[in-house]
C-alpha cells in the first residue's frame, strides 16, 4: 500500500503543484521548447526568401496562416489525448505563436524588398521580426511603422490574428486541458 499523500502537498494547479507533479517530464518540456525555438529561429535566419513580394507570396501568407491553423488544431488534439496536458499545451502555444510571428516576420521583409517604402525604414529580418514581435505585443513602439497600404492590410491581419491567438485559442487550449484533466482518475497524478 502507497504512502499517504503529505498533508502539505501543493494543490495540483498551482505553480508548485505543476512543479511538483511534473519533474523531470518539465525539465524534457522546456529543452524541446528551447529547441523547437533554436530551430525556428535559424530557418528563419537561414532560409533563403529574399525574393519578391508577389501575388504568390500572398497566397504563401494565407497557406501559412492556415497551416498555423492546422498546427494549432492538431496541437489541441495533443493535449486532449496527452498522459501531461499542462506541459503539451505551454509547448503548443509557443510553438504556435512563434510560428506566427515567423510567418508574419518574413512577410515584412519580402514586402519591404518588393517595395522599398511600404515601412517607414528598410527591414532586415531582425528588423522584420522585432516589429512582428511589436506589434503582436500591441506596444508599437512607433519606430518603425507601416506605410503603404499592402503593408497596412498586412499589419491589421496580423492584429486580427493575434487578438484571435490570444483570445480564442488560448482560451480553447485551457478548456482543453482542464477537460483532460478532468477525465483523468483522481487518484492519478499528472506526472
Amino acid at each position: 500500500m502507497p504512502p499517504p499523500d503529505p498533508p502539505d502537498r501543493p494543490p495540483p494547479d498551482s505553480w508548485e503543484g505543476v512543479r511538483a507533479a511534473h519533474g523531470v517530464p518539465a525539465v524534457i518540456a522546456a529543452v524541446r521548447l528551447a529547441f523547437i525555438t533554436a530551430a525556428l529561429l535559424t530557418a528563419y535566419y537561414l532560409l533563403p526568401v529574399d525574393k519578391e513580394f508577389t501575388g504568390g507570396t500572398a497566397v504563401i501568407l494565407v497557406l501559412g496562416l492556415l497551416a498555423v491553423l492546422a498546427l494549432f488544431l492538431w496541437e489541441v488534439r495533443e493535449i486532449e489525448h496527452s498522459p501531461r496536458p499542462i506541459l503539451r499545451a505551454a509547448e503548443a502555444l509557443v510553438s504556435v505563436l512563434l510560428l506566427f510571428l515567423l510567418l508574419f516576420a518574413t512577410v515584412y521583409h519580402l514586402l519591404e524588398r518588393a517595395e522599398p517604402g511600404s515601412f517607414n525604414e528598410p527591414l532586415t529580418r531582425t528588423d522584420a521580426l522585432y516589429f512582428a514581435l511589436t506589434t503582436f505585443a500591441t506596444v508599437g513602439y512607433g519606430d518603425i511603422t507601416a506605410r503603404s497600404q499592402p503593408a497596412r492590410i498586412i499589419v491589421m491581419v496580423q492584429m486580427t490574428g493575434g487578438l484571435l491567438l490570444v483570445g480564442v485559442a488560448a482560451r480553447l487550449v485551457v478548456d482543453t486541458v482542464k477537460s483532460a484533466l478532468r477525465r483523468r482518475a483522481p487518484s492519478e497524478p499528472e506526472a
